[in-house]
């Protein structure tokens, strides 16, 4: 097993930190997006997406994305469960997971992509080159700040996103909100309950890396 890896992007990291998490020790190859090196023909053949994160491995064809990997290592090693344990804490945690990815990364995403003056023609991931829109910007931007305010809601007095147990939800919604520092942008500041719940998540090891 060999997991391909950027040290400076959010959507490995998840990965990174779901593997610390295992308490697994991976192969690691760690290719520079700064250098492109993500879109060379070595790294073409392990994905032709030219994306970030990968996992190589011994019984399957190579799985390229973050979800894809953490299901995989979750069936492998399911011990601790960070996706749930029982049908119905699998389905909340893929629900919750699912607003983070749409009303929060994406949106962050969007607006970094398309404003960066490195990322300029470059407002996609993958093989292909996509100029940079300002109106998805200012979008990206609107919708990630609207997503910060509900944050608030979504913790409630609960130590973790999705209930009593740290999963997946923690490590999108912290990554997430690490992924805002990039553009100035954060929690309110009346959000109590989000501040100790991001204080206590980014206090562990894990989240180190």
């Amino acid at each position: 097993m060999k997991f391909y890896d950027c040290s400076t992007a959010p959507s490995p990291r998840r990965v990174r930190i779901f593997i610390a998490e295992k308490g697994l020790e991976i192969e690691t190859v760690n290719i520079s997006i700064a250098d492109g090196e993500q879109l060379s023909d070595d790294f073409r053949a392990v994905n032709s997406n030219c994306t970030l994160p990968a996992l190589e491995i011994d019984d399957g064809p190579n799985i390229l994305n973050t979800a894809g990997i953490w299901a995989y290592l979750e069936d492998k090693f399911p011990e601790p469960p960070l996706m749930g344990r029982t049908a119905a804490e699998k389905g909340h945690v893929a629900d919750i997971r699912w607003q983070i990815e749409f009303n929060g990364s994406m949106g962050m995403a969007e607006a970094l992509r398309n404003s960066t003056p490195r990322m300029k023609g470059r407002a996609l991931p993958g093989p292909d080159n996509y100029e940079q829109i300002p109106e998805l910007a200012e979008r990206g931007k609107a919708r990630a700040l609207k997503f910060l305010d509900r944050i608030e809601g979504m913790i409630g007095e609960k130590p973790f996103v999705a209930g009593d147990s740290y999963s997946v939800a923690d490590i999108d919604l912290m990554v997430f909100l690490d992924f805002a520092k990039w553009l100035k942008m954060g929690l309110p500041e009346n959000a109590k309950n989000a501040q100790r719940w991001y204080e206590a998540v980014s206090s562990r090891p894990s989240a180190k890396l």
